[in-house]
């Protein structure tokens, strides 16, 4: 009776997740985007009930699929593998039928046959090895050293401090710490060893007793336990002719070996446990410097633990910067100095040394009898740069791009391939002012790698967002436009909503969850929420969400009414918005064109001439370029469409133009709405009168006297200096011929959700 009762209240609890899918939110509004964090603490407190809910559903799955409530499919299979990925146990069969609905999933459209492969794959392993799932990710979260699976992940969550409340910024702090400290190699390797073993011997396991025994275990005696179980498991994942009995008959030797090493008494089989799935390795950064990503990224690849100080690691970042600047100026020349050569020329007479790519900063390196003064380091070729490249934008593994080379009499090895071991989870905090900021540093890193290849190879990048919003919005104050609201400033967020059910369930609920957690006041109930709140959302949004959305990323190239100035270029993500410039600087005595401005202003209303070109879009797909003269008080630019069934890869401008109307009381004016879909856009002011222009929606990139604006969608850097060596071959050549027709043209912001966009 009472199983019956327990699975009635997972039922209706998974049914309540579904009817807040439709639209039907819960009565109490505090409840809503907590309905999966509830339901996945309460299996927590008794893990036996894992195997109920993972039945329960498979059945709503078949059943989504049997009606056709597609909407359904994704968010019931994220909940499904996040609860079979904790669950101390789950029976081959059980998993089996996860299995074959997964497979199920590849006869459908995307982005339902991607995730049905991807966990189709992962479910293989799992079966053959239970565990696998579990043990993979605390490894790699955690950057456990691990030889057979040597992969690490850091979650680095940004917040820019002048768009968030201080009182959020000490709150996220707190709990970053919090769950950093709370969580140490030795628990983790231990967590590992406990889970695998359970998963794979069930109710057989003596959990207890092997707690027991690994808390009073010497770490070293730990560590070694944890290599054999990793590669116990490893091993039965990757033979493809493994079986589920022998590696449970492994996992049991290596049970009975740890019991067997220290004397613990017999204690009864007390069922299955709970063990903990440890929060990933998470860092809270204050975005204060332009390109505090890029230096956190190398830090990653290269932490401190490799360099005796930090400011010997800071130098090496400087010196890192200065090599970018020498690397990208091609035609440099060096002074060269005639040394006395003792090098007789062939290989074998030199010392063979071993150069270790990140040398001990302070290390006295031992002098070789060869040296070379004054020489000018050998660049690599264009096909090698643009291979690593290449794989960057692709997202794809990258192949060795290195060439070759002889030595006599020995038989030449492949080099091995450079292997993308880290993972850098980048989660934004804020509105649509802070990926204004994210699209500037990502096209900033891509021109960097472009001139110097060193994070593309090694590194998998990926990004998140998080809405947060604290109703104290800082924009630029626009005398046709309404203050703006947390609908305006939060598009992006918006837009992922409507294309993706399950992100706006659980992510775009945090926008005011978050601030209104952090202004609670200080109490042990409080700290207890958010430590298992919002860190177990940010958790779960970065494991399970790996669909992407990709946005176009868009330059603009702005000039000047002083013709000294240099023209200035910048990109933007969501929004362009121009004004008329009502308060001009004058040098000078200029009030005789100052009163020309009010006699033209008078006759012909307010706003400035402009002349807008552009490139209309058409159902064909081909190019037809327009060109208008009107009169315009401002103009905005969208990239974020209003329909996620609309091109992300279009601008939908609005032109607030100004016709004059003559009738017989007189001249008036009106203001009516042009809009226009376009690409590529040109602006001029006719008249030489300035007007100044905000990009995503930030303050703090606000350009004033300005005469023109040209819009385009912004090229993929790499692509970029492929097509201009192209072009020094082939002059006359128009298309793109050779490598360039392979590599990405347009530089797109990749942000990751739970499913990507469904049609």
């Amino acid at each position: 009776m009472e199983s019956t009762e327990v699975e009635s209240d997972i039922l209706r609890r998974v049914r309540t997740l579904l009817r807040e899918l439709d639209g039907h939110h819960p009565t109490c509004q505090c409840d809503r985007g907590m309905l999966r964090w509830t339901l996945h603490k309460k299996i927590d407190q008794n893990p036996s009930n894992s195997s109920i809910l993972v039945r329960i559903l498979v059945k709503e799955l078949e059943r989504a699929e049997r009606g056709d409530f597609r909407h359904y499919i994704i968010p019931l299979l994220h909940t499904l593998m996040y609860t079979l990925i904790k669950a101390p146990c789950i029976s081959d069969e059980l998993c089996g039928r996860v299995y074959d609905f997964c497979k199920k999933l590849l006869t459908l459209p995307k982005p339902f046959c991607t995730i049905g492969l991807d966990y189709a794959i992962r479910l293989k392993m799992e079966r053959t090895a239970p565990g696998t799932l579990y043990q993979r990710m605390v490894i790699s979260e955690q950057s456990l050293k691990s030889d057979p699976y040597p992969y690490q992940e850091k979650i680095f969550i940004f917040a820019d401090p002048e768009l968030l409340s201080e009182a959020i910024c000490n709150a996220l702090v707190t709990d970053t710490e919090a769950a950093r400290v709370s969580q140490s190699p030795r628990a983790c390797m231990c967590y590992v060893i406990l889970h695998t073993i359970q998963a794979a011997l069930g109710e057989g396991c003596d959990i207890s007793s092997l707690k027991a025994t690994l808390q009073v275990m010497p770490t070293s005696d730990v560590e070694h336990w944890f290599r054999q179980v990793v590669v116990a498991v490893e091993c039965a994942g990757n033979q493809a002719s493994a079986d589920r009995s022998q590696h449970a008959a492994r996992l049991e030797e290596i049970s009975h070996a740890i019991l067997s090493s220290c004397q613990a008494g017999d204690a009864p089989l007390g069922g299955l446990q709970d063990t903990p799935l440890p929060n990933p390795n998470i860092s809270f950064h204050l975005w204060t410097e332009d390109d505090q990503l890029w230096k956190e990224l190398v830090l990653f690849i290269r932490p401190l633990s490799q360099s005796c100080e930090p400011d010997c690691l800071s130098q090496d970042l400087d010196n890192f910067e200065i090599q970018d600047i020498i690397s990208d100026c091609e035609c440099c020349e060096q002074t060269r100095f005639s040394v006395l050569s003792t090098d007789s020329g062939i290989e074998r007479d030199l010392l063979m040394a071993v150069e270790e790519p990140f040398a001990p900063c302070g290390a006295e390196t031992e002098q070789s009898r060869l040296h070379r003064k004054g020489g000018i380091k050998k660049k690599p070729s264009p096909l090698e740069s643009m291979a690593f490249l290449q794989a960057g934008c692709n997202g794809a593994g990258t192949k060795s791009p290195v060439k070759l080379q002889r030595r006599p009499g020995i038989t030449p090895e492949p080099a091995a391939p450079l292997q993308r071991l880290h993972t850098a989870r980048i989660v934004l905090l804020g509105d649509d002012r802070v990926l204004g900021r994210l699209a500037q540093a990502y096209h900033s890193l891509r021109k960097r790698e472009t001139r110097r290849v060193f994070l593309t190879p090694r590194l998998n990048l990926q990004f998140y967002y998080i809405p947060v919003v604290t109703g104290q919005p800082n924009t630029l104050a626009m005398t046709d436009h309404a203050a703006t609201g947390d609908e305006e400033l939060c598009e992006v967020a918006g837009y992922l909503g409507r294309a993706d059910p399950w992100y706006e369930s659980n992510i775009n609920t945090l926008c005011h969850v978050i601030p209104k957690l952090a202004a609670m006041p200080s109490s042990p109930s409080k700290h207890l929420v958010t430590d298992l709140f919002i860190t177990d959302v940010i958790a779960y949004y970065v494991r399970m969400g790996t669909q992407p959305v990709c946005f176009q990323v868009y330059t603009v190239k702005i000039f000047f009414n002083d013709p000294a100035q240099e023209p200035a270029e910048d990109v933007f993500l969501t929004e362009l918005r121009t004004q008329v410039q009502e308060s001009i600087s004058y040098r000078g005595s200029l009030l005789a064109e100052l009163n020309m401005t009010k006699k033209k202003t008078t006759l012909d209303g307010p706003g400035i001439d402009l002349t807008v070109t552009y490139r209309k879009v058409v159902l064909s797909d081909r190019s037809k370029e327009l060109a208008v003269s009107l009169r315009s008080t401002g103009l905005v630019m969208k990239a974020i469409p209003a329909d996620e069934a609309d091109d992300l890869v279009c601008l939908n401008v609005n032109i607030t133009e100004i016709i004059r109307i003559n009738n017989l009381s007189g001249r008036s004016f009106s203001a009516v709405a042009n809009r226009l879909k376009t690409c590529n856009i040109k602006i001029r002011s006719t008249e030489q009168r300035p007007f100044t222009v905000c990009l995503d929606k930030d303050s703090r990139r606000v350009y004033r006297n300005v005469i023109s604006v040209e819009v385009s969608p912004c090229l993929e850097p790499s692509y970029c200096l492929q097509k201009t060596r192209t072009m020094k071959f082939n002059l006359h050549e128009t298309e793109d011929v050779g490598l360039v027709k392979y590599m990405p043209k347009s530089l797109l912001l990749p942000i990751n959700t739970f499913a990507g966009i469904i049609q």
